[in-house]
């Protein structure tokens, strides 16, 4: 049974090791750039409390939603604090994992449950972007913002069907590896997505600083175009990945 005291050397070797830090699809670049140094202190402290990893996925899932939810409310500090509460929720979605490896509780439900949140809060956040700015048209900007949700949702979908399908097929997964792409002008638009990962603006933690940085926005000019700006580039982006990464991966090897 492993230790409930352990020290930040011993966590930091079983629950960061290069394998999950390193993972180009499933590791933020928040979780690499900064997080996971945080995230290891978070554990350690949950570790002793006797937390388990599936109570964490599932605070993260509150403070997601509570993130969520602030967005429903007009002005600067409700999306002030989905800003914060994003990236509470980035620090538990990190800890979750990290509590996992060192008790040894991975499981099927634990990644389910993962995934249910990101799911949830991600496409939330975007319903609640389209309430904010819809003051006197409240139809038409909810709906695009739902419909950025449903392009987000579709774009996760369709990552993790990858590994469902080659399971329903009897085939192992495949993770990062077989996604090179056989048609030259998908490999070239993946190579300017790397170098301007535009797509990015559709996460949480990102999309969650622009809300922010566009309420700021709104409160000096007195008006919601920053923030209807946003909305209508996320869900033009959000809507060209969805179909980029759908043909992205029935020309690639993963189905394979």
């Amino acid at each position: 049974m492993p230790s409930s005291k352990p020290s930040i050397a011993e966590l930091r070797a079983v629950c960061q090791p290069p394998a999950v830090v390193g993972r180009r699809s499933d590791e933020h670049w928040a979780g690499r750039l900064y997080m996971r140094g945080v995230s290891i202190h978070v554990t350690r402290v949950f570790v002793g409390w006797g937390f388990t990893a599936d109570a964490v996925t599932i605070s993260m899932l509150a403070v997601g939603l509570i993130g969520a939810a602030a967005l429903f409310i007009g002005g600067v500090w409700p999306a002030v604090t989905a800003m914060l509460s994003v990236q509470a929720y980035l620090l538990l979605d990190c800890v979750d994992g990290e509590v996992a490896r060192w008790r040894q509780t991975e499981s099927a439900r634990g990644v389910y449950l993962d995934r249910i949140s990101h799911y949830l809060v991600e496409s939330l956040l975007l319903i609640g972007l389209g309430w904010r700015v819809g003051q006197g048209d409240r139809g038409i900007w909810l709906a695009v913002g739902l419909g950025a949700a449903i392009a987000v949702l579709l774009s996760r979908l369709e990552t993790d069907l990858v590994d469902a399908a080659r399971a329903k097929a009897g085939m192992t997964a495949i993770g990062d590896s077989g996604s090179d792409l056989r048609v030259r002008p998908l490999r070239w638009l993946r190579r300017v997505f790397d170098f301007i990962p535009v797509h990015r603006i559709t996460g949480a933690v990102e999309v969650s600083v622009l809300i922010t940085v566009a309420a700021v926005t709104d409160r000096v000019r007195g008006d919601l175009a920053a923030s209807r700006a946003l909305l209508v580039s996320v869900a033009l982006v959000a809507g060209l990945v969805a179909v980029g990464h759908l043909l992205a991966v029935l020309v690639s090897d993963r189905l394979r």
